[in-house]
């Protein structure tokens, strides 16, 4: 039982638990007391002053995020001369801040625009103080833009990408008025390690750190009357955007969001979900077959453990930081670019269109997929496979754009063709999600018999955990596959790149006894990505998750290998898994990148 403290918050008796800050105190009473530097994810910093309270018997006032409580402590968060402080810091901020708030990407959803407004700052006291600078905008990277003029240094973005992803992509530089936020000898994003996961943006409080967007663009390409505009939609988006539209967070907006895409114009609406199913087709057969020559062949020149190949921004950080591990990726394109690739080749035969008039969309919860679909490899159909990516925020923009009330918008179905799913590709949207979807796929397929978990929930690879480990024992095969009788199946799941690299390290080092492991690059996995609506925390993180395996159990077909339409696919045009055609559009290969 943890020991209990007993202090008072502006004069009322409060009793905390020992080790909580005066912030946890304050807002377990219900008291807001505004930041800008603290975040849930991130470590205390206690840069930006902006908590600061007043301590009985201290002289200076106390940052509150940085503060432990003491017994008998007596604390005020909104006496004059807190208030006083407060207003002053934003001033101060707001003084180097480029404050051109109507052209900001975002202008409405900034904490320092919101603290300005709060605290009525309607003067300019300390503008003459602050020299003029030469700021800088690098727009060069295809899924990040970084705006100098609009940084408050309150180096959110640096811990995230060090203490989340372990990247360290952002650095300060300098002292005094002269320090900054930048890469690595000032190049670019595009030109670093950055790995375009997107969580400094997500972690940003203002619009120093804003997603690359291609609204206008989408807009252009529905109005053109000889486009054929086609949509997917990533797992992750139905249970973040309803947040965006002013629901609360976890709720699933499936439907509505689908009608909503219909509404805009695009001609075709298709689920990503479907190329999920494949994935797992394509990437379960490519386990199992590695397994095979592993075990059966003895060809030592198979690489184990296999790994996932879904998130971009594991795939860069991979490249970069791991790269004589390549050969552990699974072959797979992430689903966002099998569906790129079929729908410029299959889709297009189907609906007797030219694949040179259709344009790919797809709206995702991640930044990274921006980047993905730039990449040189992703021409697979002899086009870009995916034309443009949009954000979860980016979709709510273009609704609100279109002055769509979403919430009397009557569900609809996808449309047809590659827009049929089942339940274990909706949980690729959270963390353990494509490692369940596997093993009830894989067990099925080597057993003859379901996983033997509780209605298909595998819970030892769900959770929050930051590295998960599980393992599934094969007894008693089917008789082709007789030589996984006993095997015991052993799985990993990390999500967030610094738990990934404590995965690789094992890898590197030899010690990791796993045959098969999921990375996803951003925490939560998917549903918590770079792209998805701001604020992203824990608790709404798990919200969403609870939302993703809401939606998988209310589902007909709960299996990859059930799904009717990716059966009918591989009948009508790819003939078998791993197969030739398969080989040419649904698989790719990785590139060593250098560390800077």
């Amino acid at each position: 039982m943890s020991k209990k403290l007993n202090i008072t918050i502006n004069g009322f008796p409060v009793e905390i638990a020992a080790g909580k800050t005066i912030l946890e105190a304050a807002e377990e009473q219900g008291i807001t007391i505004p930041t800008l530097c603290h975040h849930k994810d991130l470590c205390v910093a206690g840069n930006c002053r902006v908590c600061v309270v007043e301590v009985a018997g201290q002289n200076r006032l106390s940052a509150a995020c940085a503060t432990p409580c003491e017994e008998g402590m007596e604390v005020l968060t909104n006496s004059l001369k807190v208030r006083n402080s407060r207003k002053q810091i934003i001033e101060l901020l707001l003084a180097e801040h480029n404050a051109d708030c109507t052209k900001c990407y975002r202008n409405g959803n900034c904490e320092l625009q919101t603290l300005a407004s709060e605290y009525k700052i309607m003067t300019q006291d300390f503008l003459e103080l602050v020299p003029l600078k030469q700021y800088s905008i690098d727009a060069y990277s295809p899924s990040i833009m970084k705006d100098d003029s609009k940084c408050i240094r309150c180096q959110r973005c640096v811990r995230t990408c060090a203490e989340l992803q372990g990247v360290n992509a952002l650095t300060v530089a300098h002292k005094g008025d002269k320090m900054k936020i930048t890469t690595f000898f000032e190049k670019a994003m595009r030109d670093v390690v950055c790995t375009n996961c997107g969580q400094c943006i997500n972690h940003c409080p203002t619009g120093a750190l804003v997603e690359k967007n291609y609204i206008e663009e989408v807009w252009e390409a529905i109005a053109n009357p000889k486009k054929h505009v086609v949509v997917q939609t990533a797992p992750a988006v139905r249970v973040g955007l309803g947040e965006e539209l002013g629901l609360k967070p976890g709720k699933r907006v499936t439907g509505q969001m689908v009608a909503a895409l219909k509404r805009l114009g695009f001609d075709s609406v298709l689920d990503t979900d479907f190329t999920a199913d494949l994935t797992i087709m394509e990437e379960g057969t490519e386990l199992l077959t590695r397994l095979k020559k592993a075990l059966v062949d003895k060809d030592e020149s198979v690489t184990l453990p296999m790994a996932t190949s879904c998130s971009p921004g594991w795939i860069k950080y991979i490249e970069h930081m791991y790269p004589e591990h390549l050969n552990n990726l699974s072959t797979c394109k992430s689903p966002q670019q099998m569906f790129g690739a079929l729908v410029k080749t299959y889709y297009a035969k189907a609906r007797n269109l030219e694949p040179e008039n259709i344009v790919s969309v797809s709206i995702m919860p991640c930044t990274a997929k921006k980047y993905e679909a730039y990449r040189p490899e992703m021409h697979d159909s002899g086009y870009r496979d995916v034309d443009y990516v949009l954000t979860t925020r980016e979709l709510a923009i273009l609704i609100k754009q279109a002055g769509l009330d979403f919430n009397k918008l009557e569900p609809v179905k996808y449309d047809r063709l590659m827009g049929e799913s089942s339940g274990a590709a909706v949980i690729f949207g959270a963390t353990g999600g494509v490692m369940e979807a596997a093993l009830r796929t894989a067990y099925e397929i080597v057993t003859g018999r379901e996983v033997p978990f509780d209605n298909l929930n595998i819970t030892p690879v769900r959770g929050m955990d930051g590295i998960r480990e599980a393992s599934i024992k094969i007894d008693n095969p089917l008789k082709e596959w007789a030589f996984l009788d006993g095997v015991e199946l052993k799985c990993a799941v990390a999500h967030g790149l610094i738990n990934a690299k404590t995965v690789m390290d094992s890898v590197r080092a030899g010690t990791a006894d796993y045959h098969f492991i999921e990375f996803m690059a951003c925490p939560g996995g998917c549903l918590g990505g770079g792209g998805q609506p701001i604020p992203t925390n824990p608790e709404i993180r798990q919200k969403r998750a609870e939302a993703i395996y809401a939606e998988d159990e209310g589902l007909t077909i709960r299996k990859s290998h059930e799904n009717p339409e990716v059966l009918k696919l591989y009948h009508d045009f790819l003939k078998e898994p791993l197969g030739e055609i398969s080989h040419h559009l649904l698989h790719t290969k990785y590139t060593k990148r250098e560390r800077y």
